[in-house]
């Protein structure tokens, strides 16, 4: 049973707290936009808001494809790009085909919402940033400032996704080293990782977990919970459908820790959610997270800020977008 939570807190993220580590960052500021389209923030709240009453699942989809998009080419809107004749876009690539258009909804919505308001003004990258807060911060995550000042990218293919995104399957080494490549550390793949409280996992992120676990004699995984493994079997049938499963049975509509103290009791959906709790160098940030709201919400603020600073696109890198699914 989930713990009741606290009201949303406002969270002071000042820039100062981490380095900017990536070129383009230092553009970045929390007014960028007051003198140019100061209500932008309220325009995209206003839409997200509409987007979450209409269906849950706008949530999860609209914060994963705002880690998407950073994770490939940097915060530059390049995952909202849709595919040509003559280019595959990141959108399309085989890592990016779960992602539901719940999300990009969401964001055509918003853009539409603030070029009516201030036409060739406001990049669809800030957009996505602002609509990702909002969408934590409306389902029980924290408020934080965000940081403002990305352009759009000028490019979009399916060939640049490989080996960015952290996969399922992947050990704690594997994943350290793809949020290092990043600028990304051990502290903010703990934290990013609470978007697994919401949203949805098809069966086949998990499903060798229940059926072929890599140990002689022991198809399922010994780290799942074995009450949790008799639901999901019940949920994903060997060789059955690829059904969709919530990331988090107890709290799903919930931004909220709960899906710490779910690893805590070996219900981590995906292997690399429990392995957050299996691995030594995580397990006392899980812990400490499990148990403190506020240590959860300072610790999600701060890796969602540092996210958004990865690859950020300035001057003749790129521009901004009239349609965020289109190039100019």
């Amino acid at each position: 049973m989930a713990r009741p939570r606290p009201s949303v807190v406002v969270l002071a993220v000042a820039v100062a707290v981490a380095s900017l580590a990536q070129p383009g960052a230092a553009d970045l500021k929390q007014d960028y936009y007051a003198s140019t389209c100061p209500n932008v923030e309220a325009i995209v709240r206003g839409v997200v808001q509409q987007r979450l009453q209409a269906t849950i699942r706008a949530v999860g989809s609209t914060v994963r494809l705002f880690f998407h998009d950073c994770f490939v080419e940097g915060c530059d809107g390049s995952v909202l790009i849709e595919s040509t004749p003559g280019n595959q876009a990141e959108k399309d690539a085989s890592d990016n085909k779960s992602l539901a258009s719940e999300g990009f909804d969401t964001v055509r919505s918003a853009k539409a919402a603030v070029e009516a308001a201030c036409p060739d003004t406001v990049s669809c990258a800030d957009v996505l940033a602002i609509a990702a807060r909002d969408a934590i911060s409306m389902s029980g995550g924290p408020f934080f400032p965000v940081e403002l000042g990305r352009l759009d990218g000028l490019i979009s293919t399916a060939s640049s996704v490989p080996g960015q995104l952290p996969e399922a399957n992947q050990t704690m080494d594997q994943l350290l080293a793809v949020f290092k490549a990043h600028g990304l550390n051990m502290s903010d793949l703990v934290a990013l990782s609470a978007a697994h409280s919401v949203g949805l996992a098809h069966c086949s992120k998990f499903a060798s977990r229940l059926y072929s676990y890599q140990l002689p004699g022991q198809p399922t995984d010994p780290t799942l919970n074995p009450k949790y493994a008799r639901f999901l079997e019940s949920r994903c049938p060997d060789g059955g459908p690829d059904n969709l499963v919530l990331m988090d049975q107890a709290t799903p509509a919930q931004f909220d820790n709960q899906y710490y103290r779910n690893l805590q009791d070996g219900g981590g959906l995906l292997g690399s959610d429990q392995l957050l709790y299996t691995d030594n160098r995580t397990r006392p940030m899980v812990d400490s997270l499990a148990n403190s709201t506020a240590a959860f919400y300072r610790a999600l603020a701060d890796a969602v800020v540092r996210l958004g600073r990865v690859g950020v696109k300035s001057g003749r890198r790129g521009n901004v977008r009239k349609q965020c699914d289109v190039f100019n």
